[in-house]
């Protein structure tokens, strides 16, 4: 496996819409070869990743990637937290100083960054 295969990515906030930051991020993430679960309000599709609309349980969360505003995402903190990903990445307009230090508590990265320069970067 390479090291992309196992960085499976939740992009919270997923967004059927191509013109929000949450749908480029899933293709930019598929494009660089990462696997991707998608959730957000309304169930749909970007390329080819369905998106969620259930908070399931997932394995082997690497990363959590937020394009939700803090107070949409008290809702999903517990949520977060129990899928014990490596990192959390806020991205503009996500950043949340009470979730950032739910995640440090627990040994959750909590990254303040834009997913798409991180991929177009090379530091995802």
């Amino acid at each position: 496996m390479t090291d992309m295969q196992t960085k499976r990515t939740l992009v919270l906030g997923a967004s059927g819409n191509p013109a929000r930051y949450s749908n480029l991020a899933v293709i930019r993430l598929r494009v660089h070869g990462y696997p991707v679960i998608a959730l957000g309000k309304k169930g749909g599709l970007i390329g080819d990743v369905t998106i969620e609309t259930e908070q399931k349980s997932y394995p082997d969360i690497d990363t959590v990637t937020l394009y939700l505003n803090p107070e949409n995402q008290k809702p999903y903190y517990n949520y977060i937290l129990s899928l014990h990903p490596r990192r959390i990445i806020f991205n503009p307009g996500a950043e949340n100083e009470e979730l950032a230090h739910l995640a440090s508590s627990k040994g959750i990265i909590a990254q303040e960054a834009c997913t798409l320069v991180l991929l177009s970067t090379g530091q995802f």
